[in-house]
């Protein structure tokens, strides 16, 4: 009989998730973007093509799920900044699966870990 040893780790995700604060789901999601630019960025500089693809891929979705919950009628003049850093983001990520250059995904980690931090701080208060 195989044992599932992910199950209590899956659990605990799920619970961390059903009961965070709407700023503590959005540092997760800069938590999730940041761990696959980290991983894209190593495969890429190994020539690991297509694991960097994908791992580009699932960083992509996640600012793009970002992007497309900002609310720009109660956002002020913050929603659109933050939807330019976005559009900025996905271009550049494109630039570096273009190019094949992991300093390039490096550059968007470093500003999505400065976003994240800020999040951090507001959802702790």
């Amino acid at each position: 009989m195989a044992t599932n040893y992910t199950a209590p780790r899956d659990a605990y995700q799920r619970s961390a998730v059903l009961t965070a604060s709407q700023g503590q789901l959005i540092v997760m999601l800069y938590d999730g973007a940041n761990r696959y630019l980290a991983q894209a960025s190593i495969a890429m500089g190994e020539r690991q093509i297509q694991l960097a693809h994908n791992k580009l891929r699932r960083a992509e979705l996640i600012i793009s799920h970002l992007q497309g919950s900002l609310d720009f009628e109660r956002g002020g003049e913050i929603a659109p900044r933050l939807a330019s850093i976005y559009l900025f983001c996905q271009r550049h990520l494109n630039q570096a699966r273009i190019h094949a250059d992991p300093q390039r995904i490096e550059q968007v980690r470093d500003l999505l870990a400065t976003l994240r931090d800020a999040w951090a701080e507001i959802a702790n208060e």
